[in-house]
């Protein structure tokens, strides 16, 4: 039986691994795009996307996530060039300047092989395979670890929020395996926010126990998402205070990996789970 908390050696690219599970790892969101719902245009060119990504690392990002194409609803879609050009010179810089682990944030598989060929360690795709399968193999051939994300976009869900991940995930791992991608590359993303509306957002967190029937680590990305402003009233500027009271509500339903806008905070969050986390285990130890 898969335990979220039991320590799993995520494989990633250039020889890397993270251990995931006896504590909570951070993802920092660098948005290298004038149009992301959150920071489009904060970060939009190569220098002052090194820089906030250094910021990140020195708060206690162990992550970062570079992405070039806005993922939000209705974004103006850009060119595989173009997401290119934004992207691939800040992990260049990144890799060169630093020995923080490089995620790159495409659904494309040429992307992908540049962007682990310039330095990247992981491919994390929105679209779980399922718009470009074959960057599965791209993932295969460079050793680059894989985050596999839900989405309910353009398609007919179930109406179980659980079941549906099943369902589309379950074809994202046949995708995976068919590639013969490494089961220790893989984690998976439930996709907060991704075509689920407030109370599919809430339930999925209520639930996300239910997730580890696939036996693999997951990711929770639900900073200052809709979902959280909906529940506060703030907004999207506003809602890292929230963003963190839920990465310690998943933390303590077994979360490994946060992807966050303000790690600062973020951080803080995770310690106090963790230590509530290993007091429970030493108190169980003693009895």
């Amino acid at each position: 039986m898969f335990s979220p908390f039991d320590p799993f050696r995520w494989t990633l690219a250039h020889g890397r691994d993270l251990e995931l599970g006896p504590r909570g790892i951070l993802m920092a969101i660098v948005n290298v795009t004038p149009d992301s719902f959150s920071d489009g245009g904060r970060f939009d060119s190569a220098d002052r996307a090194v820089a906030q990504a250094i910021l990140c690392l020195e708060a206690g990002a162990e992550i970062v996530d570079i992405g070039g194409e806005s993922t939000r609803p209705g974004a103006t879609p850009v060119s595989a060039a173009e997401e290119q050009a934004r992207i691939l010179p800040v992990i260049e810089a990144l890799a060169k300047t630093t020995d923080a682990i490089l995620s790159v944030d495409t659904w494309r598989a040429e992307t992908a092989r540049l962007a682990v060929a310039a330095g990247a360690h992981i491919v994390n795709d929105v679209h779980g395979l399922q718009r470009e399968p074959d960057l599965a193999r791209v993932a295969a051939e460079t050793g680059a670890g894989l985050c596999i994300m839900h989405t309910g976009r353009d398609r007919q869900k179930l109406p179980d929020v659980v079941e549906d991940h099943y369902l589309f995930l379950g074809r994202s791992l046949e995708i995976a395996r068919a590639a013969r991608v490494p089961e220790t590359a893989m984690v998976l993303d439930p996709g907060f926010g991704f075509a689920k509306d407030t109370e599919e957002n809430l339930e999925l967190m209520a639930r996300f126990g239910e997730l580890y029937g696939f036996s693999k680590p997951l990711v929770a990305g639900t900073s200052r998402k809709r979902f959280v402003g909906a529940v506060t009233g703030r907004e999207a500027d506003d809602r890292d205070v929230a963003t963190a009271a839920t990465t310690a509500l998943l933390r303590m339903a077994g979360a490994a990996v946060f992807r966050v806008h303000d790690v600062a905070i973020n951080r803080d969050a995770l310690a106090m789970a963790d230590a509530m986390l290993a007091a429970g285990r030493r108190a169980r130890a003693c009895h």
